[in-house]
Parts: structure tokens; C-alpha cells; sequence
């Protein structure tokens, strides 16, 4: 586990984005959030205005779902989610880019953090030498009419 584990933080220690999954009554609603940090237990924090939908999702609903992409390498991550007003965390993540969202900057009161708590993940990764391993065994599979055979390296589901 604790191998999947540090595969996953090395594959998704690199993304700024994730979608962030949550639940409105019956319905999921999924949007783009820049990640403000991300630790090796897999836990994530994000920045958010207090007053926002998501908030309000949350405080009924607090399992969510974080989705990673890039071109080659795709990952999902199962947790909960707590909203923060944490201001010594916040001095610590913050970037001046944010101020797009919240012109006051870090002082603005509208600010909430949610820290996202990882359960379970699951990743894929045919990136770099992975993709090489994949396209072998793909090519392989292809002559000899099976299915490729895929290591942990490249698809893992890990419990957090």
C-alpha cells in the first residue's frame, strides 16, 4: 500500500488542478479548483469563497471526489471534505495569483479552505518510462490477440 501510496503523491505532486466533485441533492456537480496543497498523505487543500455553492454542498454532503488529468497520466481520489478559516494556513499557501478571485488578497474574510481528506485513489500513468512499458505491452497484446498486461506502476488503487 504504502508503494501505491507514494506512487500516487509522485504522479499528482505536479498538478495545480483538479476537478473537485461534490453532491447537490441527487445530482453531482464537478468544477475546476487550483490546488493549494498537496501532501504526501494525499491530503489537499483548496481555496474557496465562503458564500460559494460548493460551501453550501459540503455542509450537507462531505464526501467528494477529487479527478487529476493530463495527457498521459489520470487519477481519482475519494475523500471528505471540512471548510476552514484557518488564517495561519492560509499565510502559508497563499499565491498573489489568487487575487483574481479575492481582490483584498489574503486578508479577504471570504475566504475558506477546504481541506480535502483522502480515503482511496486510484491512478493510471502512461507517462515517461510507464507510457514505453505500456506501449510494449500494448504492442504485444495486439500481435498475440490478449489484453495487455498492466504492473502497479501504471494502474494501482490505493487505500489511504
Amino acid at each position: 500500500m504504502e508503494n501505491g501510496n507514494s506512487s500516487l503523491y509522485s504522479l499528482l505532486k505536479n498538478f495545480d488542478i483538479a476537478m473537485l466533485v461534490t453532491h447537490h441533492a441527487k445530482e453531482m456537480h464537478a468544477r475546476p479548483m487550483g490546488i493549494a496543497r498537496l501532501d504526501k498523505g494525499m491530503d489537499a487543500y483548496l481555496l474557496t469563497d465562503s458564500d460559494s455553492v460548493k460551501v453550501h454542498e459540503i455542509d450537507k454532503n462531505p464526501n467528494a471526489l477529487l479527478t487529476f488529468q493530463s495527457p498521459r497520466q489520470f487519477a481519482s481520489v475519494k475523500g471528505e471534505v471540512v471548510v476552514a478559516h484557518d488564517r495561519a494556513l492560509l499565510e502559508t499557501m497563499w499565491k498573489e495569483a489568487w487575487k483574481v478571485w479575492f481582490p483584498l488578497g489574503k486578508s479577504d474574510p471570504n475566504i475558506a479552505i477546504l481541506k480535502f481528506t483522502a480515503h482511496e485513489g486510484e491512478f493510471w500513468d502512461n507517462a515517461g518510462m510507464q507510457g514505453l512499458k505500456y506501449a510494449c505491452g500494448a504492442a504485444k497484446a495486439y500481435i498475440s490477440g490478449e489484453r495487455p498486461n498492466i504492473d502497479s506502476s501504471q494502474h494501482n488503487k490505493v487505500k489511504l
